[in-house]
């Protein structure tokens, strides 16, 4: 077992670029981050709709399955979450997601570990998937960010000239876990100009 802290939980809702999530679940495995997995039920119907990928198997990666209605998790305690958790995504992060943990209203357990991630001081990095953005969507990201949430728009480098999607998939990838301070080779770093 890993010492506290050490956990981390990974949240996909419903929004398009499931494949944002799934990538992020498979990178945190392979690094041997233990993960909280939960899935909301809009999420179930992209992931296989934009992955061809069966949740199923995304529950078998993780090391820990919450289902989204599940209130009475471990998650949804500020006891269990402070000394256990390290950091929450949301990748990606639907609007009705962002605007739920803007509101306070933990309408499920995705809202509700996001909601205990805040009030305990831990790192929560919401990855919001929406294009264009309205004026509400601006607000309630903006209210966020004051709170000290990083908001992580997947947005491609594409200065680092990549060849393929699996090349801008793991770029983003690299440059979400820096945000939690996972550190990987998945991103060229800048070294300035030669």
């Amino acid at each position: 077992m890993r010492g506290a802290g050490e956990e981390l939980v990974l949240g996909i809702t419903g929004a398009s670029g499931a494949i944002i999530g799934v990538r992020l679940l498979e990178v945190l495995v392979e690094r041997g981050q233990q993960v909280h997995l939960i899935i909301s039920p809009g999420a179930e119907t992209v992931i296989r709709e934009e992955t061809g990928r069966e949740v199923a198997d995304l529950k078998a990666l993780a090391t820990f399955y919450h289902a989204a209605h599940d209130m009475a998790a471990p998650l949804s305690s500020g006891s269990y979450v402070s000394p256990h958790v390290r950091a929450m995504i949301i990748a990606p992060c639907s609007m009705k997601t962002l605007a739920s943990i803007a509101s306070g209203l933990a309408e499920n357990l995705i809202g509700r570990a996001a909601d205990v991630i805040l009030k305990e001081g831990k790192r929560l990095v919401l990855i919001p998937r929406e294009s264009p953005l309205n004026p509400i969507h601006l607000e309630n990201m903006l209210r966020l960010a004051r709170l000290g949430v990083a908001i992580v728009p997947p947005v491609p480098p594409f200065y680092q000239r990549p060849h393929t999607v699996q090349e801008l998939l793991d770029q983003m990838v690299g440059r979400i876990l820096d945000q939690v301070g996972l550190h990987t080779d998945l991103t060229r770093r800048w070294s300035g100009r030669s």
